[in-house]
């Protein structure tokens, strides 16, 4: 069994695997997780092997917490991945795009794909059908995008995302939820148009916390995957353990 540990920007996922199947999944609190493992590890003694991939403020405490119970390997640019890495700088390439990217080679391994994980920031990463990791983008998130307009200007408030009845807002508040929501569903939509025009039978994969709140929003057919990422660092631990 693996231990995957996931910190993001604003959680930290936890997940049990067994061989390619995910058989526990939960998320914690990041001042909370050195217990929850424990109390994973203790529930699941046959967890032999673990992974952190950390892109937020992990606490310190895990990993010393995780070695007592299996061998650890912690995520980083220079981990071996199974994709030829084409990005110009890999050793800035968050961890987090790493297992996307691993996730989309197994998954689609002689064909092109597009990850798309909708979390803090809009990430796109892309895979050609030689195997090939060629970068992508990296845009604000569905929260972030509400939250620059409050902080960033005097009077605007702080929304939570909802539903747009009309693209033409006619208040302040349905204006604000147009211009995210309705922005940040063309800005996707248009970035798939842009990779469909020079990579042919596109796979895209669509993930991360806001991605129910999206996936029924885009004119374009995705497939749509909340586990995407666990899966690429399940991968990944299986692939450096050789």
């Amino acid at each position: 069994m693996n231990l995957v540990i996931d910190a993001g920007n604003t959680c930290v996922k936890l997940a049990v695997f067994e061989g390619d199947s995910l058989i526990f999944r939960q998320n914690s609190e990041v001042h909370n997780v050195a217990r929850e493992v424990k109390a994973i590890c203790d529930h699941y003694p046959r967890i032999k092997r673990g992974i952190i991939a950390s892109v937020g403020n992990l606490d310190p405490k895990v990993m010393p917490v995780l070695t007592v119970f299996c061998e650890v390997h912690e995520l980083t640019p220079a981990s071996k991945t199974p994709f030829k890495n084409s990005y110009a700088t890999p050793q800035s390439l968050g961890v987090d795009r790493i297992a996307l990217a691993t996730a989309a080679f197994f998954h689609n391994p002689k064909g092109n794909s597009l990850v798309i994980d909708a979390g803090t920031c809009i990430t796109y990463d892309m895979v050609n059908d030689y195997g090939e990791y060629l970068g992508g983008a990296i845009s604000p998130g569905l929260h972030m995008r509400y939250k620059a307009l409050h902080e960033q200007t005097s009077k605007l408030p702080l929304l939570k995302p909802e539903e747009i009845i009309d693209y033409i807002g006619n208040s302040t508040d349905t204006s604000i939820h147009s211009g995210v929501v309705n922005g940040i569903c063309q800005e996707i939509d248009g970035v798939i148009d842009q990779y469909k025009s020079r990579f042919a039978d596109l796979t895209v994969i669509l993930t991360g916390g806001d991605m129910l709140f999206l996936s029924k929003r885009l004119k374009n057919t995705i497939f749509a995957d909340s586990k995407f990422l666990l899966v690429g660092l399940n991968y990944l631990l299986e692939y450096n353990k050789r």
